[in-house]
């Protein structure tokens, strides 16, 4: 029998959490995770279930008093104006679901007004709905964040510094070191492989074995919406892989089964909470100040990429982003930085009398 991949394990779980939120959601609400099925991952309908939970959940208590959430129908939701979308918007400053208070942030108001955009888009497109009424609510302006990432220049080198730490385990505890001698190659292999290709966290995590290339030094990740892609890698992360994978196939304690690249201490594929943890470990040793995380080591491998080659176009292929506006946004900084040095080194001749 053959052994499933993590991205199909990952794919099963999450249509599992899904039925378990539908049972608790109307009947028609089915209707629309089958129509987009075909063209969404499993993961993002999860995302989309959790959204539409909150919503119903908010219709419940706060617009259709005297129903459940079961009982509520598309009639009902024909029913809705403009004016109750900004106020769920508005809730969801500070809400209450399942016991416990939350609140959400302007980028998380923005995705759950996306969700109910396409949820209402749907039934719309189906004739079942009157009008998409959230698409006539203005998205929240969200102002654009500083890249936040490790530097690297002539006053600093945080990435070296960075390398340093996880491969001699500097300034750890000493509960922290003891564990060190066992993870400290697993560790420089993951933190090296963030830094030289900039790739996602899940991408990291679902690296098998059999997924490595180190005669062509290259390797295949799985991309957002399933699709598996090449991305090469440079000599210093292949001796790090390298030197982590001579180990990883000579540890006889892990079940044949196991095709994972990276395990765990406990001998099973690591999980994506043990990938974040230990690059805040390392991180926070070098820069305290700095919030580093996995995905800021992938901005720090996408502000050097183009500060190297000025190609917008390489950065969004390399690091996975479907559309280059995206990628433009995130590296708009570097565009003026790079403006301002251009009008600090320009050299402008008097003419002598």
């Amino acid at each position: 029998m053959k052994t499933k991949s993590y991205f199909e394990n990952r794919e099963i779980s999450c249509i599992k959490k899904i039925n378990e939120i539908l049972k608790d959601l109307p009947f028609f609400v089915e209707d629309f995770f089958i129509g987009i099925e075909q063209r969404t991952t499993a993961l993002t309908r999860l995302n989309y279930a959790y959204d539409l939970r909150i919503f119903f959940d908010f219709l419940a208590k706060k617009i259709f008093r005297d129903k459940k959430i079961t009982l509520i129908e598309l009639n009902d939701l024909a029913k809705l104006q403009s004016t109750e979308i900004e106020y769920y918007i508005s809730y969801l400053s500070n809400y209450e679901i399942n016991g416990k208070e939350e609140t959400c942030s302007l980028t998380g108001k923005a995705r759950k007004l996306s969700t109910l955009r396409a949820f209402f888009k749907h039934f719309f497109n189906k004739n079942m709905l009157p009008a998409n009424v959230p698409a006539k609510v203005n998205m929240p302006k969200i102002r654009e964040k500083e890249i936040i990432r490790l530097e690297t220049n002539e006053k600093v080198d945080e990435v070296g510094d960075m390398l340093y730490v996880v491969e001699n385990g500097t300034g750890l505890t000493k509960q922290q070191y003891a564990y060190h001698k066992n993870t400290k190659l697993r560790d420089t292999a993951i933190v090296t492989l963030f830094l030289g290709t900039g790739i996602r966290i899940s991408e990291l995590v679902g690296i098998n074995i059999e997924d490595i290339d180190f005669n062509s030094n290259s390797f295949i990740v799985t991309r957002k919406g399933g699709n598996r892609t090449v991305l090469y890698f440079n000599e210093q992360v292949r001796s790090a892989l390298f030197a982590y994978y001579n180990v990883r196939i000579d540890n006889n304690k892990v079940n044949p089964e196991e095709k994972a690249f990276f395990l765990s201490l406990q001998n099973k594929r690591i999980s994506i909470r043990s990938v974040e943890d230990l690059v805040k470990k390392y991180a926070k040793i070098i820069s305290p100040l700095k919030k580093i995380t996995p995905h800021k080591l992938r901005s720090t491998f996408g502000t050097n990429l183009y500060r190297q080659t000025g190609d917008i176009y390489i950065v969004a292929d390399c690091l996975g982003h479907k559309d280059v506006n995206t990628t433009k946004r995130h590296y708009a900084a570097i565009n003026e930085e790079n403006r301002k040095k251009a009008a600090f080194n320009l050299s402008i001749q008097k003419k002598d009398d």
